[in-house]
Order: C-alpha cells, then sequence, then structure tokens
C-alpha cells in the first residue's frame, strides 16, 4: 500500500513538513509496512517557500536587501532541488509585518528589496522564478522592484523617481537599457489568487489600501498614479497591464511584474501541485491525506486540501483531509473531490490548547482516519 501525505502548514502551529510528520506516525500505528511519501504543500501564500524546499529537498538562502521603508533587513528565498527554480514570497523583503503600525504609509513603502531577492535568485544560477505576491505593504505597481533590477524610471529631469506609490506621479519615462540581462533568460511565474485590475474601485489603491495605512485622500491619489504609471507603460513598453487579472495584487506588483519581468499570472495552488511534480508522485499512490488548519467554504477556492484533491482525481484515488477545525460550511469540498473529512480536536478545547497539542493531536486523527479506511478495507460486499 502507498500512501501520499500532502498538506499544507496549520497556520501559527506547524510548518506543512511539520504536519506531514505528525500524519505519519499515526498512519503507521495502522499501515506499520506501508510505502509512505510526504509532499509538504501550501497554495502560493505564507510558508510556500519553506513547503517547497521541503518537497523538493532544496535550500534556504539569505540575502541582505531593504525592507519597505529603506532599512536593511535578512530576508530568505529558497532554491528547489532542481537547483535552477527560486521560490520568492515578496513578503520576506516587501511586507506589511515589516512596518511598525505607526509607519505604514503606501506613498513611501517601496518594492525595491522584492527587486533585490530576484536579482540574489538570478546570481545565484536561478532561470525560473516562483514569486508569491501576497501580504504587501506597498502600492507602487512594482516600480521599487524594476529599479532594483537596472530599470529606469525617470522624472522629466532624467533622475529616478523616489520609492513609493506616492512618488509614481512625478514618473514621466521608463527605460530598460539596463535591465539585468538575466531576465530574458528568465521565466517568471506569480502566484497571485485575486482578479483585482490595477486601478478602480476594484483596484490595488481601493481594496488594499486602507490596510496599509492609506486614508481616502490617499486612496484616491494612488489610484490615479497607478493609472498614469500604466498609460505609461502602455507607451514607453508596448504593453497593456492594467485591466490584467491579478495586476493589482500586491499594490501592483502583479502589474510591474508582468511589464517588467514578462511574467504569466497563475493560481498559487496549480503552481505549487506542478512545482511539487504531485500528479508524478501520485501514479501509483492508494490514498492520499491532505489537510491544512481550518475546512471552510473558502477551502474550494484554491487553498491547498481542494489543489491537492483535485489533481488526485485524475487518478482516481481517495483522499482524506485532516483538518485542526470543520466549519459548517465546508461541505462543498466532498463535490470538489475530497472523499471525507477528519478534525483534529475530539472534545472542547482552547485554541491555546490545540495549537500547543497539535502534533499529538494530528497523530491521533491520522490513526482514526487510517482504521476507517482499514475498516473499508474489510467490509465484504454480499
Amino acid at each position: 500500500m502507498k500512501i501520499v501525505i500532502a498538506p499544507d502548514s496549520f497556520k501559527g502551529s506547524l510548518t506543512a513538513l511539520q504536519v506531514a510528520e505528525a500524519m505519519e506516525v499515526g498512519l503507521r500505528r495502522v499501515f506499520p509496512d506501508a510505502a509512505i511519501e510526504k509532499v509538504p504543500m501550501a497554495d502560493g501564500g505564507e510558508g510556500t517557500v519553506q513547503s517547497l524546499v521541503d518537497a523538493t529537498g532544496g535550500e534556504i538562502l539569505t540575502a541582505q536587501v531593504l525592507d519597505p521603508l529603506g532599512n536593511s533587513i535578512n530576508a530568505q528565498y529558497g532554491v528547489l532541488g532542481d537547483g535552477i527554480t527560486a521560490v520568492i514570497e515578496m513578503a520576506a523583503a516587501s511586507g506589511l509585518t515589516l512596518v511598525p503600525l505607526d509607519k505604514r504609509d503606501p506613498r513611501v513603502t517601496t518594492t525595491y528589496g522584492t527587486g533585490e531577492l530576484i536579482r540574489a535568485a538570478l546570481a545565484h544560477g536561478c532561470r525560473k522564478l516562483i514569486i508569491g505576491i501576497g501580504g504587501s505593504a506597498t502600492n507602487d505597481g512594482g516600480a521599487g522592484m524594476a529599479q532594483a533590477l537596472g530599470a529606469k524610471l525617470l522624472t522629466a529631469s532624467g533622475e529616478q523617481i523616489e520609492p513609493g506609490g506616492g512618488s509614481l506621479a512625478t514618473l514621466n519615462s521608463i527605460d530598460l537599457s539596463e535591465l539585468d540581462p538575466r531576465i530574458a533568460k528568465t521565466e517568471t511565474v506569480v502566484a497571485c489568487d485575486v482578479n483585482n485590475p490595477l486601478t478602480g474601485k476594484q483596484g490595488a489603491s481601493h481594496v488594499y489600501g486602507p490596510q496599509k495605512g492609506a486614508t481616502p485622500e490617499m486612496i484616491e491619489a494612488l489610484d490615479a498614479n497607478l493609472a498614469h504609471f500604466d498609460k505609461t507603460v502602455q507607451r514607453d513598453l508596448s504593453k497593456s497591464v492594467g485591466n490584467v487579472q491579478g495586476a493589482g495584487a500586491a499594490g501592483g506588483l502583479g502589474a510591474g511584474l508582468i511589464a517588467f519581468l514578462n511574467a504569466s499570472l497563475k493560481s498559487g495552488i496549480d503552481i505549487v501541485t506542478e512545482a511539487a511534480q504531485l500528479s508524478k508522485r501520485f501514479a501509483d499512490a492508494d490514498l492520499v491525506i491532505t489537510g491544512e488548519g481550518q475546512i471552510n467554504f473558502q477551502t474550494v477556492f484554491g487553498k491547498t486540501p481542494v489543489g491537492v484533491a483535485k489533481v488526485a482525481k485524475t487518478h482516481n484515488i481517495p483522499v482524506i483531509a485532516i483538518a485542526g477545525s470543520i466549519a459548517d460550511d465546508s461541505h462543498g469540498v466532498y463535490d470538489a473531490g475530497i472523499d471525507a473529512m477528519i478534525d483534529i480536536v475530539p472534545e472542547p478545547m482552547p485554541l491555546e490548547a490545540a495549537i500547543e497539542n497539535a502534533t499529538t493531536l494530528i497523530e491521533t486523527a491520522a490513526e482514526r482516519a487510517g482504521r476507517m479506511v482499514a475498516t473499508g478495507m474489510k467490509i465484504k460486499r454480499h
């Protein structure tokens, strides 16, 4: 019997690899001789770097970069087991959590550090980039990222524009003559699970600006600045990015990655399942175990358990999901390919207790899942 364990992390508690290891312990109490393969997963958000590094036998590297306010920090990125694919979370360099609450101002925060992470990956020899763009502190359309890679975003007097979304108003021209030449030889795929355009009421500034510290007055100015940026890109780069679904992600970084790196935007879970070669790993499996911290109605919209189930169903393999909690509105996951769900909490307990004892609780839940499978294998058809 071959079992593939492919869970997401349990946020705030265990990494995806730690979850997978706990699941294996429980399953081996029932199937001690089973061939068990662990494939830590993610959906393109927080934890994607660690999960893909763990799943492919890669490594975590550190680079010195600028944070959203221009301070020097150390940020991590991953190189997958193939040695040529880098996985980057923009939040590691340009994330909202890096900016104190009283200093959040998308007029000045920059994606420059994300560009430095990309440059570090290129210098390491990577020629495929997987970039997760959730959790940003920025609203600069990826201007800072482009400048870090050699692009010139110039004012009317020929100077580089200042950092931040507020400075896009001074943008007069874009010159890519000194853009890092390695970019032309590099494939860039962006994990993006939102469909916001760059500007307008559903755009980057209006939808995500408030959480980054923008007042209503700032939002109008930032939106106008991104519209100006879009027109300049159209004129100087002959690309139209403003209305691409996902262009407004991460304060317009989606648009910037398309404009400057010729990136393609894809569902995060689809990127991760492909990078982890999940279909190949499932080819001879008998059972798939997946899971995440909470399964609810949102799980069907690109979350890890359903993404894993989607691949498993192409091989007609049953899927069991183990979760920290299962919401009453989660029944849609059955139609999305998950055959059964099990929560890890056997009795009412505080969240803190469940987090503290997560390893043991997951082991026990996995054992219960295994015993149900074993029972099903004994049922005789009459």
